[in-house]
């Protein structure tokens, strides 16, 4: 072990589930939230593969997240090695492909975790323990998967067959299993040859480079094109959009894994869920004596097996004679179904999209490199919003074609400019912004600056903006 190199975690981050909805929204899907803790799941998983046997983690997500992946990196005091951004999301072949090729540069015989962001674990010293039994065999040449101690005949997972040990608690792969109906479910769950399928994969960066040359060059060739041409953007790798879209949308598990024939497993008994569905957060949620789990301002009474949460602090959710029901609450939606139905949540977020409703994909937070914003109040020619703005940053130098705004501190210090002047206000004072006038907004303190901005005029749209200037580089 103590000659081993130390391993490269691959945080993949750029989904957009809707199966968590309204919690996980398109805008800010389910691994940067909150389910089962103070911490997003994406920054559970940073941590879970910190310490001592790990290097700096790389990440890769889309566009839209980047900074939400820095600002949380750097709340859980993680420094990555790189964040890779994909223009578009080509499912998970393509982002294990580029974050090899990545590796390889500086070292071919790199030993690379791929870790979905989006899991639970609650037992983060097991599964080091568990990747560090597979980590000779990774060095070896092998790709070495993970397969979950089933605990029940789910029809949810794909599954994995264990064959004969290879490696002291690695054991050779003998093929991956589709997802089953629920006769077939039963009798794999009765043979403890059969394993869940947590997509994690532990190898090194020339084995992997090599199987894709394999059973998917034509991801590979497309793939490398596309990273030769990335640019540096702001500490960002920044994959070539116009390549990338060229590049074929593939599975991992069908790309490369399910033709390989240098695939070995270790078990892992010590609990994981891919929170696939607010059934399996009830699952993995602390529970009274009833079953009942509960998350903010709720209250449950005469309820049994029932999930309720309430994600606003102005809603107080009670649940009176519930059984089986997941009740989730925010500000501007709320979610009732049937706990074991609901995986037909995104039917839901569906039918909403066909009608055109912001609920489907924007959470009322809208969160932005400097901070984040909500909606208050929007009605016909006005609109009222709190910013929040974190110490050290800026909004863009700007101009508005159809709206004026007034800004009101609240908290900390602004510094505000307006066309040619610039001063600093303080809590309790104001500046009225006119119609076409250029103006930025900046928090030069050492604490958050909070403000009420109200908006008025004939249009009140986010894209109603002029760009002059932008420390994030944003068009």
């Amino acid at each position: 072990m103590a000659n081993l190199p130390p391993i490269t975690p691959v945080l993949l981050c750029g989904g957009s589930g809707t199966r968590l909805w309204p919690l996980s929204r398109k805008s800010y899907p389910k691994q940067f939230a909150p389910f089962l803790g103070k911490e997003s799941l994406f920054q559970e998983a940073a941590r879970r593969v910190s310490g001592d046997v790990f290097a700096a983690p790389l990440a890769v997500t889309g566009d839209g997240f980047r900074f939400i992946v820095a600002e949380q990196l750097d709340h859980c005091e993680v420094r990555p090695a790189g964040i890779l951004i994909e223009p578009e999301g080509r499912n998970t072949a393509p982002a294990a492909a580029a974050a090899a090729l990545h590796l390889a540069e500086t070292d071919p015989g790199a030993l690379m975790l791929l870790v979905p962001a989006d899991h639970a674990i609650p037992d983060a010293q097991a599964f080091r323990d568990a990747v560090m039994t597979g980590a000779v065999a990774a060095d070896q040449g092998q790709i070495v998967t993970f397969g979950i101690q089933p605990t029940r005949a789910e029809t949810g997972y794909g599954w994995l067959e264990a064959g004969a040990e290879t490696h002291p608690g690695v054991n050779a792969l003998e093929r991956f299993i589709e997802k089953p109906d629920a006769a077939k479910a039963e009798t794999l769950f009765a043979d403890d040859r059969y394993l869940w399928n947590a997509g994690l994969f532990l190898t090194r960066a020339d084995t992997l480079i090599a199987a894709f040359e394999a059973h998917a060059p034509d991801i590979l060739d497309a793939t490398r094109a596309a990273m030769q041409a990335a640019k540096t953007d702001l500490g960002f790798l920044r994959i070539d959009p116009d390549l990338w879209g060229q590049v074929r949308a593939e599975s991992i598990d069908y790309a490369v894994m399910e033709q390989a024939k240098n695939v070995s497993l270790v078990r892992f008994a010590s609990g994981w869920s891919d929170l696939g569905s607010w059934e399996a957060v009830w699952q993995e949620s602390p529970r009274d004596a009833d079953g009942n789990a509960m998350a903010g301002l709720s209250t449950a009474i005469d309820c049994e097996n029932t999930l309720l949460r309430s994600e606003s602090n102005e809603i107080e959710l009670v649940g009176i004679g519930l059984k089986n029901v997941v009740a989730v609450a925010m500000r501007d939606a709320v979610l009732v179904a049937d706990l074991t139905d609901s995986q037909s949540v995104r039917r839901a977020v569906d039918t909403l999209n066909a009608r055109g409703a912001k609920q489907a994909v924007q959470l009322p937070v809208d969160h932005r490199p400097w901070g984040w914003f909500e909606t208050l109040i929007l009605a016909d020619r006005f609109q009222v919003k709190r910013i929040h703005v974190h110490p050290g940053a800026a909004l863009s130098l700007q101009s508005h074609v159809h709206r004026s705004e007034h800004w009101i501190v609240v908290a900390g210090t602004a510094k505000v400019t307006v066309d040619d002047e610039v001063r600093l206000l303080t809590e309790n004072q104001s500046v009225y912004i006119p119609l076409g006038a250029v103006h930025r907004m900046e928090n030069p303190g050492k604490v958050p600056m909070v403000l009420i901005e109200v908006q008025t005029g004939t249009y009140l749209g986010e894209d109603d903006i002029i760009r002059y200037e932008d420390i994030y580089a944003r068009s």
